[in-house]
């Protein structure tokens, strides 16, 4: 036997290398790595609205120049836009699933009002035909199919998170160690078809 086991410090050394590695092997860091990804999931989410808002001035300022005259409808989608930036959200926004409702009730009015847009453009063939325009819509539905995956990828990261706190061993190293993270909230289908990308037509 190897004489270095027989000394004291040499067990405490092999004890401690053998309860490193059957913790490591046990999944007592899928919670953490888990809600990191739901959080890294949800910033995606954030990144693509922010690209569908930064869209919008330019398409509203293409729009009037050839439908002056449809105001209400222009300025509804102003309104929309300054709505859904104004709340403030980051990934302390999942633990807060009333924040995270009114987040997501402002991007849908958003989207309300963006295919309202869209109908009143269908009467202007000048403006369907501008190239600023179909180069707006060409990056609209394009971001709109991001949203899509992103709110995709954000459900199932929050899915596999939510399971592993709720199930063994996850539920077991839950409530000694992370007990101070939350079951999440996801997004919730607030109008038919919500899963799906919205369809943009000009």
């Amino acid at each position: 036997m190897n004489p270095r086991l027989n000394h004291p410090r040499g067990l405490q050394m092999l004890a401690l290398m053998l309860f490193t590695t059957l913790l490591a092997g046990c999944g007592i860091n899928n919670i953490p790595t888990l809600d990191e990804q739901a959080k890294a999931a949800w910033g995606q989410v954030q990144n693509q609205y922010q690209r569908r808002a930064d869209l919008i001035p330019n398409l509203v300022e293409t729009v009037k120049g050839y439908a002056q005259h449809e105001q209400e409808t222009l300025t509804a989608v102003i309104e929309a836009r300054a709505k859904a930036t104004s709340i403030q959200v980051d990934a302390s926004t999942l633990d807060n699933p009333e924040k995270l409702k009114q987040f997501q009730q402002a991007q849908d009015q958003l989207s309300g009002a963006l295919s309202r847009l869209m109908v009143v453009s269908e009467r202007y063939p000048d403006l369907k035909a501008n190239q600023n325009f179909l180069a707006l819509q060409s990056q609209l539905e394009g971001t709109e199919n991001r949203i899509a995956v992103a709110r995709r990828d954000f459900i199932l990261a929050v899915q596999k998170y939510n399971t592993e706190i709720r199930t063994f061993p996850g539920r077991l190293w839950h409530s000694v160690l992370y007990s101070d993270l939350p079951i999440r909230e996801t997004f919730e289908a607030t109008s038919p078809n919500a899963e799906k990308a919205p369809e943009v037509k000009f």
